[in-house]
């Protein structure tokens, strides 16, 4: 096998390993510091706002931008996706490839299955989902985000699944919606990998906080850096009036 397809095949299992974990689906005022609430009663709030939004959320549709980027051995190779998402409360996610370009390796074998993780993911939510189920939570202060308080806590997974992630949550305090996470997968994707780092953020839409945006950087141990981002678009939404009344 010629070196540049090696590096390449290296640089995909690599990649396409870390896009597993980048999938982070979270289907909403004041300023000042939060209320002194315990960890306890931030994760109990976090968990009612998350099945009320569920209950709520009837239809979303949004255009995402999928885009990767290695740069190592002197070069540099990427590529960019659109994709159509589709979230339906009785049938769950769909995802229409709109457009691609660059690389068709890293196109077929990075950007896709991030989308096709995202896929299997949101058919368990159970195994996925920031509840004491799956995670122990810290209490560790609080920061204005965009201008509104919000409770931080570090979270630990207690299985080594691909889905999950340790690292830090911010966490609305208003409307206990995740609006910021910073963190690392709970599992390695792959020997190749020497770390990851996660950046999320969500946005307030038509009363439901959803996905904004992920950055994802990848030293790769093979040499070079990839750094895979999703920008969620923007978005139309469906809902009942239930949900946004209380927002």
């Amino acid at each position: 096998m010629p070196f540049q397809r090696f590096r390449c095949l290296c640089l995909a299992v690599a990649l396409a390993g870390t896009a597993v974990v980048v999938w982070a689906e979270n289907p909403g005022a004041g300023a000042g510091s939060p209320t002194g609430l315990s960890t306890v009663e931030v994760v109990e709030q976090m968990h009612h706002r998350t099945e009320a939004r569920i209950q709520d959320l009837k239809h979303y549709k949004a255009l995402r931008h999928y885009q990767v980027e290695y740069k190592g051995f002197a070069t540099t190779i990427g590529a960019k996706m659109d994709v159509e998402a589709n979230y339906d409360a009785a049938q769950g996610m769909s995802f229409r490839i709109v457009s691609q370009s660059g690389s068709k390796f890293l196109c077929d074998k990075v950007l896709k299955r991030a989308v096709d993780s995202e896929q299997e993911a949101s058919r368990d939510k159970g195994s996925t989902a920031l509840t004491p189920a799956n995670y122990r939570f810290q209490m560790v202060g609080s920061e204005s985000i965009g201008g509104r308080p919000a409770y931080i806590l570090d979270v630990e997974p207690l299985t080594e699944s691909k889905f999950l992630y340790r690292g830090k949550v911010w966490v609305d305090a208003a409307d206990f919606e995740v609006v910021k996470m910073e963190s690392e997968p709970a599992k390695n994707p792959s020997f190749l990998i020497s770390r990851t780092l996660i950046h999320y953020t969500s946005v307030l839409a038509h009363g439901f906080w959803l996905p904004q945006g992920i950055r994802s950087e990848t030293k790769v141990r093979i040499g070079g850096t990839a750094v895979l981002t999703i920008d969620y678009g923007n978005y139309q939404v469906e809902s009942n009036t239930s949900y946004i009344a209380r927002n």
